[in-house]
C-alpha cells in the first residue's frame, strides 16, 4: 500500500470537506434577526450527510495506513475514533435525527481537536 497523497492534501481534501458537512448542519445560527436551524431538510440533504459520514469513517482507516500513520500509539487511537464516529453518523444519517446529529458532531469535533493537539506541528511539516 501507498499513499496518493500526503496528509495535508488528505486533510485539505478529505477529511475538512467531509467534516464540514457535518458540522453545517448540525445546530442552530442565532442572528438579531433570528435563529436558523441547521438540520437537514431533505432526502438530499441526508444523503450528503450520510456520504461525509461514510468518507469520515473511511478515512479513519486510511490514516491508519503506511506512510499516513503517524505512530502506533495516539495516532492509531484517533483513526478508529473517526471510523467509529464515522459510523455512528451513518447511523444517525439513516434515522434523520438532527439532535442526534449535533451530538454526534461534537463528538467528531472532539476526536479532530485531540488529534490536532497531539499532531498538528508535527503535520505542518509534512
Amino acid at each position: 500500500m501507498h499513499p496518493v497523497g500526503d496528509m495535508k492534501e488528505t486533510m485539505d481534501w478529505v477529511l475538512d470537506p467531509a467534516a464540514d458537512v457535518i458540522w453545517g448542519f448540525a445546530g442552530f445560527v442565532m442572528t438579531a434577526e433570528g435563529t436558523t436551524d441547521l438540520a437537514p431538510k431533505s432526502e438530499e440533504d441526508w444523503a450528503e450527510v450520510k456520504h461525509a459520514a461514510w468518507v469520515l469513517a473511511e478515512s479513519g482507516n486510511l490514516l491508519m495506513m503506511p506512510g499516513l500513520a503517524k505512530d502506533n500509539a495516539d495516532w492509531m487511537e484517533y483513526s478508529q475514533g473517526l471510523t467509529t464516529m464515522g459510523n455512528r453518523l451513518i447511523e444517525v444519517a439513516e434515522a434523520q435525527d438532527p439532535d442526534s446529529l449535533f451530538e454526534a458532531g461534537g463528538h467528531l469535533y472532539n476526536i479532530c481537536l485531540a488529534c490536532h493537539q497531539a499532531y498538528a506541528r508535527e503535520l505542518r511539516q509534512d
